[in-house]
């Protein structure tokens, strides 16, 4: 079987390629553009929003607030998994290194000396933004 007869060879993916670029710099529709549009929602599924400051929705566990779930939310993107187990120390040392905003080290700031965190709901139980 030579380069022409497979259809998943080097010079198929460049042809496509070519063809691809082709169309999307003339303005064409192409399935590949129709593909990134999203769907409409389901009838029991709440309107999408591509903005990334829209305000999340879903359940908020009991004893939590919508903004501790922000909270939680932010503190675990910036301190990762790999920050466990942590002391207060390692928890204000991480957030900096991750440039996370002051607002999140001033409250990581608040945790008690001489303990350490096996996770972000420990944090947050500590903090008093979750029930234990």
């Amino acid at each position: 079987m030579n380069a022409h007869e497979n259809k998943t060879g080097p010079l198929h993916d460049d042809e496509l390629k070519k063809r691809m670029q082709g169309e999307l710099k003339g303005g064409h529709s192409t399935r590949a553009q129709e593909e990134l549009e999203p769907e409409p929602p389901g009838e029991d599924q709440p309107a999408a929003s591509r903005s990334p400051y829209t305000a999340r929705s879903g359940s908020t566990p009991p004893g939590m607030t919508p903004e501790d779930v922000e909270l939680r939310t932010e503190l675990a993107q910036h301190l990762g998994r790999r920050v466990y187990p942590a002391d207060r120390a390692k928890v204000l040392d991480t957030l900096r290194e991750h440039h996370a905003p002051d607002r999140l080290i001033d409250t990581a700031a608040e945790l008690p000396e001489g303990r350490r965190y096996g996770n972000v709901q420990e944090i947050m139980r500590t903090l008093g933004r979750a029930d234990d």
